[in-house]
């Protein structure tokens, strides 16, 4: 046991904690992308897979403190590592990283994490917990159910939540590519044969969640997506 903690603590356990935890965070982000596109089979769609999750509360606060002990984990990690690598350089400017040659996301990955934990923080309030919106706790569809249709459209109908959904959403898939690309790295297993294979990979599901999320907002704000009558 102290072998393996003393492993965990080490500069490689952290990043493999850090890789791990994101990868698992990742997942997630897919599975909750695939349930919110049903907005676009309509309001009894959307509203009956709702209703489901919402008849199965123990698996899903179950699933939400198990999400929350994975995101204070990967947190935790990234802080630990920031500060080895500021102490490592010391006083001394770090020229031998040569950020010319790194991508924009890895020079970036800790502020571009905090704004997502932000965009995560707000995302919550004002979805799931209802503190910012909490009229919508009073929507509710003809068959009694909590009307998560509705919500969205309303929710999304302001432009600027709408632009602050696509930015937070554009970090979160830059700040999960490099990640994905830095657990790979880390397991040892992106070399140049590799590479190529990895950075399509990660660049090509960072994209598809990008688009499949950014296109709920827009389509609300085109009109696509409406409620009955409008």
């Amino acid at each position: 046991m102290k072998t393996l903690i003393q492993f965990f603590d080490s500069t490689l356990g952290k990043k493999l904690v850090m890789g791990i935890t994101g990868l698992l965070l990742f997942g997630f982000v897919i599975f909750h992308m695939i349930g919110n596109l049903q907005v676009f089979m309509g309001p009894e769609a959307l509203n009956k897979y709702a209703h489901f999750l919402k008849s199965k509360s123990l698996i899903v606060w179950g699933g939400r403190f198990w999400l929350l002990a994975l995101v204070i984990m990967h947190i935790y990690s990234a802080i630990r590592l920031t500060k080895e690598n500021r102490a490592a350089r010391g006083n001394e400017p770090y020229l031998e990283a040569k950020p010319h040659k790194a991508t924009y996301s890895s020079r970036t990955m800790m502020m571009s994490g905090l704004i997502v934990l932000a965009f995560i923080i707000y995302h919550l309030l004002h979805f799931t917990v209802l503190f910012t919106n909490p009229e919508f706790a009073e929507f509710h569809d003809e068959k009694g159910r909590h009307d998560v249709y509705r919500m969205v459209v309303v929710g999304f109908s302001s432009p600027i939540v709408a632009f602050f959904y696509i930015t937070g959403m554009a970090l979160l898939c830059m700040h999960l590519n490099h990640g994905v690309n830095s657990l790979f790295q880390t397991l040892g297993l992106r070399n140049q044969q590799t590479r190529k294979w990895i950075d399509c990979f990660s660049g090509g599901a960072a994209w598809v969640l990008f688009l499949g999320n950014i296109s709920i907002p827009l389509a609300v704000l085109a009109g696509w997506i409406k409620l009955a009558g409008s």
